[in-house]
């Protein structure tokens, strides 16, 4: 018996590649990417689709129904634009909210059982500690990229049609070799002694739920497999139920790497922000991470209830970033060189 279909868009990403290995043993995967990679994963096609270009897609799925019939039991949505170095782009209307209304406009010819959307946590309003956000809490996106993700999952609730929807709204994602932008930053800045290291814009007993790779690959297995069962519309929170703050992670990190905690001080937004735009105008110097406009963001304060995807997809998570983080120090530690260009950073 020939195994279902699967299309993972953006396949060759860091999700969409351990998405494609985990599933791969149990259907045939169509990967669509922006150009067709070097690599692909033995149980993987990959096809090169644009997401901004009708023609592209249509393309790509005229190969789709060439080779592979009609029948698609799930669309794994993962490809979208996303940037730290910009707070405002007309790419995300682009290729995150109408690249997604193209792909659901082609998959109408298709018999299709469900689409799955990798939304954010961050659509949602801030909440304050001990008072967790749910699916229904407030939706309050405060720069474009979470915004697109709001505009999108209207799109998709709009164009659906008889597709079962599952809209996973996701925090931040990390694995044991760290592969997140805002912990590697964090962990490097004390690694490396820097003054901004002892410096924070904002509420220190903030903080932002994180997400181990391996429990967000489980969230999607499991919504694939329990395809049948599932509501035809399903949004669900996925994320670590507890909440480590800016100065928990600061206090961590330093005594993995020193030994001992060191000082943080809260400074005002104000003068963090002037701090921000004039390093981003010294020449010769790389430029920092952290932008004037993150400032605002700082200590936004996110945690989540995911208790839905708990009763609805028999789902939690099994990891933490509390005990994930000395694997990624012990890591830094024996290989620094490794480990920054792992992690992409710049000494």
């Amino acid at each position: 018996m020939e195994k279902d279909v699967i299309i993972v868009t953006g396949s060759c990403g860091r999700i969409g590649a351990n998405v494609v290995r985990r599933l791969g043993s149990q259907y045939r995967i169509v990967g669509f990417e922006l150009l067709k990679a070097l690599y692909a994963a033995p149980s993987e096609e990959l096809v090169p689709v644009d997401l901004s270009s009708d023609e592209s897609v249509q393309q790509a799925f005229m190969h789709i129904r060439h080779f592979y019939g009609n029948r698609i039991a799930s669309v794994i949505h993962l490809a979208a634009y996303y940037s730290f170095d910009q707070q405002h782009s007309e790419l995300y209307e682009k290729v995150t909210v109408k690249g997604t209304e193209r792909l659901l406009k082609a998959l109408q010819e298709f018999d299709v059982d469900q689409f799955i959307f990798s939304s954010t946590m961050l659509v949602h309003e801030p909440c304050c500690p001990g008072c967790p956000i749910t699916e229904d809490s407030p939706v309050c996106p405060k720069w474009d990229y979470p915004l697109s993700k709001v505009h999108t999952e209207k799109v998709i609730h709009e164009l659906r049609g008889k597709m079962k929807t599952v809209v996973l709204r996701i925090a931040g994602v990390y694995d044991d070799h760290c592969h997140s932008i805002p912990i590697s930053h964090q962990i490097q800045r004390i690694y490396e002694k820097q003054l901004e290291s002892h410096l924070f814009s904002g509420d220190i007993d903030h903080g932002a739920s994180f997400l181990h790779m391996d429990d967000l690959i489980d969230a999607i297995d499991l919504a694939v497999n329990q395809r049948k069962q599932l509501p035809p519309e399903l949004t669900l929170l996925i994320g670590e139920a507890k909440t480590l703050s800016y100065g928990d992670l600061q206090c961590m990190i330093a005594c993995l790497l020193r030994g001992k905690p060191i000082k943080t001080i809260s400074i005002p937004k104000i003068i963090a922000k002037l701090g921000a735009w004039v390093q981003g105008h010294i020449p010769f110097i790389p430029k920092p991470f952290i932008k004037p406009w993150m400032i605002d963001l700082a200590d936004d304060h996110y945690e989540m209830d995911c208790s839905r995807a708990k009763k609805t997809l028999g789902w939690e998570p099994k990891h933490s970033l509390e005990k994930t983080l000395p694997k990624m120090i012990q890591e830094l530690k024996a290989n620094p060189e490794a480990w920054y260009k792992a992690n992409q950073l710049k000494k």
